[in-house]
């Protein structure tokens, strides 16, 4: 009977239900640290909290880190508390550069830019790191920077330059 009682709360976050959630618009609410990084480890690192339409619940936030030496090696993921105990916080999807060579995985995944997205088999399985599995190379970014932009779009960050300000630079050339 037990069992039964848990099955219902696994199947919650479906494919369709994460990509929803992804796609929710969100707005930056509080940046730790306010400004800049702090280090961590070697490597830079921030965190995020969002704001989902007019709830303020805490249930997103972000982690941005990005490794001081071996800058292409960097990480940024979506987060959601669920109401679920038996599921807790979930990474719904996180946005790598490349961080090592082809011959740490079949796919040759670490050696260029890659996104590992949660699925609901996943979820389901019991796996303690459900987000690891289902991961695709991409070409719609290189930087960290890029990666950034993308990964905002993506999630539906409505004030994200606020936080991230592009370089003038970067505004001179590109802006029409």
């Amino acid at each position: 009977m037990a069992y039964n009682a848990v099955a219902p709360k696994l199947t919650m976050l479906t494919d369709r239900e994460i990509q929803r959630l992804i796609e929710r618009p969100k707005s930056i609410r509080a940046k730790t640290p306010a400004s800049g990084y702090r280090e961590e480890s070697g490597h830079k690192r921030c965190d995020l909290e969002f704001k989902v339409g007019s709830a303020d619940d805490k249930k997103f936030s972000t982690f941005i880190r990005q490794h001081n030496k071996f800058i292409e090696n960097f990480s940024i993921g979506l987060r959601y508390r669920t109401d679920d105990s038996t599921i807790g916080t979930v990474t719904l999807l996180r946005y790598n550069g490349a961080h090592g060579g082809a011959s740490r995985h079949e796919d040759g995944h670490f050696c260029k830019p890659h996104i590992h997205r949660i699925t609901e088999s996943e979820i389901a399985s019991g796996s303690t790191h459900p987000q690891e599995k289902h991961c695709e190379i991409t070409d719609r970014y290189e930087t960290y920077e890029q990666a950034l932009d993308v990964f905002f779009e993506d999630i539906a960050v409505s004030n994200h330059e606020k936080y991230f300000p592009k370089p003038l630079q970067m505004r001179l050339f590109n802006e029409p």
